[in-house]
């Protein structure tokens, strides 16, 4: 018996999709049960009864909205600043002539095959020299500048059409108004694209919040949802867990699927080679 090739492969696709989807069922499902029914065998699938004052014991019990409001602020500052910078340099690097032009991007290239953990003590002791230790400063300037930002939108406006910038410049712009009048409107996929990475990147960011804040007030959702674990001396309530981390995850979920198209269509012809 011959299979179906578009078979097999909607199959595998399928199975895919379960092993991806699970943990999130597991754990939003999690969230919703008693202490008892977490632990009990056979395991259920779903909750019953429902126990929604699990979300509510959250709120009560830590600081769940000031962790809540510190990923919000630091994430939105570091995406609009490292989008920002990254376009100035990118379309500097594609557009503009200066002296070593390649070899300066080149190094750029080069940082990103250094692993984060080696910059954090060097790094700590910048923010500690400038006073940022448990401040939003420390916890917002050290994500505004990375490499690879600058690299796929250089991809893009090395694929943006000359002749545009040509006829800007016919009818008396300078290279900044191009920037901001020409380039970045055409790269909104690419800008959208980068926008998420940041965002999603910053969001989940546990390391460097981790010791760079020191009260309580200035953690974000990871460094609050591993305290929130820590607390509990004798035993963990993984309803509790459960439900700060199905709430931590809303805000990432949203912001993919609002600009899911550009960033789709941002990967696809930022990969184009030149």
């Amino acid at each position: 018996m011959k299979l179906n090739p578009k078979f097999v492969w909607l199959s595998i696709l399928i199975l895919g999709s379960l092993a991806m989807v699970g943990p999130f069922w597991v754990m939003i499902s999690t969230s919703l049960m008693s202490t008892e029914q977490v632990f009990q065998f056979p395991p259920d699938f779903w909750p019953h009864p429902v126990h929604w004052e699990n979300y509510l014991k959250v709120f009560q019990q830590v600081p769940m909205a000031r962790y809540f409001f510190n990923s919000v602020v630091v994430s939105i500052c570091t995406t609009v600043g490292q989008v920002l910078f990254s376009a100035m340099a990118a379309y500097g690097f594609s557009r503009l002539e200066f002296p070593k032009k390649n070899l300066i991007f080149m190094v750029f290239l080069i940082t990103m095959m250094i692993p984060p953990q080696v910059n954090i003590v060097p790094l700590f002791f910048v923010m500690k020299t400038f006073h940022w230790v448990d401040t939003y400063p420390g916890l917002i300037v050290p994500g505004l500048f990375a490499a690879f930002g600058v690299f796929l939108l250089r991809q893009w406006f090395n694929g943006l059409p000359k002749e545009l910038e040509e006829a800007a410049r016919m009818d008396g712009c300078n290279p900044f108004q191009i920037f901001i009048y020409v380039a970045l409107p055409l790269a909104k996929p690419a800008l959208v694209a980068l926008g998420i990475f940041v965002f999603i990147s910053s969001w989940n960011s546990f390391l460097w919040p981790l010791i760079i804040t020191q009260s309580d007030t200035l953690r974000t959702l990871p460094v609050g949802i591993a305290a929130l674990k820590s607390s509990y001396r004798d035993i963990t309530d993984w309803s509790m867990l459960m439900a700060a981390s199905t709430i931590s995850i809303v805000p990432i979920v949203l912001v993919f699927l609002m600009g899911q198209r550009q960033f789709i269509q941002g990967i696809l012809q930022g990969s184009v080679k030149e």
